[in-house]
């Protein structure tokens, strides 16, 4: 069966992250697929039954009331955990919301999402996170956690927190504004103490950044040339963050997540190995694995982001260190603004860019180059997550886990172009470019969301389930 002519005779449920429905679960057989999973890849079938995978196996039997995909030339993948995403809602949603990020990422192959608390209000109390659970029932075409936000006063608040409320406890160690920069010594210490779950930081020094952007002032005026921005953001001002945060962390026994790593130099911070034997994990995002600072030139604000995009031999070492599993997990770090937000002048552009829909078509491409394998993507952007956040049945395609799939076709480019992006801000920086894969197919708990360039119009996200304590 023709995929769309399938996806529209597919009969689909809503349902809860563990419930199975009272009527008749929908069944999909997945045929001749290049399945990609666990550090193997091999040619195999997959069926689903309502939500969940019922079995993986070569030349899979089924009757006739079972829709058939034939997946014959394509590759099978556990969906992306992204860790990382900026969907700006409440109180941001000129820039992005749930509902457009959402459909953005399933037609990025993403299939669950962390998002972060720097919203307004800000996810800093935990009646303000039960809220923004709320907000989120049946908008998500992906499946949604998230972060719950450091302040230097809100210790009591993340002293109350349950496991299983958030994703994770994230602080701004440096460039944030307001009151979620986490710059009290005292704060930070409590923080690390009593955390009941894993930490997230974001690691730049701010004091270094404000005497680096005096002496841009003093050089250039407001004007600054968006070639400075890594001076201004530089991999000092990184490396005192980072630094004291893995302090913090192994001197309090605490888990602790790096977020976008930008240096060579901070790499000497983590080690190699399995994440099974870390308490201190890495991650890196994937516009700083693809571009480097010769990128400025042409694409100027369009590639500003904190941390700043940085040296072709930062970028190298960022590709080296996955590939030796010293960074851990590959996210987006996907914050959208305005396109005449982004067109301001240095200090008035905002700092982000969207990236869900491109992330997984930039990491194939740079399997085709030779720079990582098929294996290394599905276990930084899936499994990896999942261990490290303890997301249930998810990032594996097991017998029993959800079914949340994406089926990548390698040999179909794809244009990047506006008519084809479903980010609210409607603008990308890969525009123009043409990607050597294409997403053919994503599917969140059993469902199909997006299939042959369009979403289905289904809703089956669901609030993740993520249980690892401290």
């Amino acid at each position: 069966m023709a995929l769309w002519a399938l996806v529209r005779a597919t009969h689909t449920l809503r349902r809860g992250p563990t419930s199975r429905p009272t009527e008749k679960m929908n069944q999909l057989l997945i045929t001749n697929a290049r399945l990609v999973n666990e550090g193997e890849t091999c040619d195999a079938d997959v069926l689903i039954r309502g939500d969940r995978i019922e079995q993986i196996g070569a030349g899979i039997s089924v009757g006739d009331n079972v829709d058939v995909l034939d997946a014959k030339g394509k590759m099978l993948l556990p969906g992306m955990i992204d860790d990382q995403v900026h969907f700006r809602e409440p109180g941001l949603t000129n820039k992005g919301d749930l509902a457009t990020e959402s459909a953005a990422a399933v037609a990025g192959g993403i299939t669950s999402f962390m998002d972060m608390p720097n919203v307004n209000p800000q996810t800093t109390t935990r009646e303000a996170l039960a809220d923004k659970y709320k907000i989120a029932e049946g908008r998500c075409r992906a499946n949604y956690g998230f972060h719950f936000g450091a302040t230097n006063r809100n210790i009591e608040e993340i002293k109350a927190l349950q496991v299983g409320e958030a994703a994770g406890i994230k602080a701004f160690m440096g460039a944030s504004t307001g009151d979620m920069l986490v710059d009290d010594p005292e704060a930070l210490e409590l923080l690390f103490e009593h955390a009941p779950m894993i930490v997230l930081t974001h690691c730049e020094h701010s004091p270094t950044i404000w005497d680096n952007e005096a002496r841009a002032k003093a050089e250039f005026g407001e004007d600054v040339p968006m070639s400075e921005h890594p001076a201004i953001r530089s991999a000092n001002a990184c490396l005192l963050s980072s630094s004291q945060a893995v302090d913090l962390a192994r001197r309090h026994d605490a888990l602790l997540h790096v977020l976008h790593l930008t240096t060579a130099i901070e790499m000497g911070l983590f080690t190699m190995g399995h994440r099974k034997d870390k308490r201190i994990t890495a991650e890196v995002c994937v516009h700083h694995l693809w571009f480097d600072e010769s990128r400025y030139k042409d694409l100027g604000t369009r590639i500003k982001c904190n941390p700043a995009i940085k040296s072709v031999s930062d970028r190298e070492a960022l590709i080296k260190a996955v590939n030796e599993d010293r960074i851990d997990i590959i996210a987006t770090d996907h914050a959208p603004h305005t396109a005449s937000e982004k067109g301001k002048t240095y200090f008035k552009a905002p700092a982000g860019l969207p990236l869900v829909e491109h992330v997984m078509l930039c990491l194939f491409d740079m399997v085709q180059n030779g720079q990582l394998d098929y294996e290394c993507i599905v276990d930084k952007t899936a499994h990896a997550v999942a261990d490290i956040f303890g997301v249930v049945d998810r990032g594996y395609v097991r017998e029993g886990y959800f079914a949340d799939l994406v089926l990548m076709d390698p040999d179909h480019p794809t244009l990047v172009e506006p008519s084809n992006l479903y980010a609210k801000c409607h603008w990308s920086p890969f525009e123009g470019h043409t990607f050597r894969s294409s997403v053919d197919a994503t599917i969140v708990n059993g469902v199909i969301v997006y299939a042959d360039g369009k979403l289905t119009g289904k809703i089956p996200g669901v609030r993740l389930d993520c249980i690892r304590a401290r």
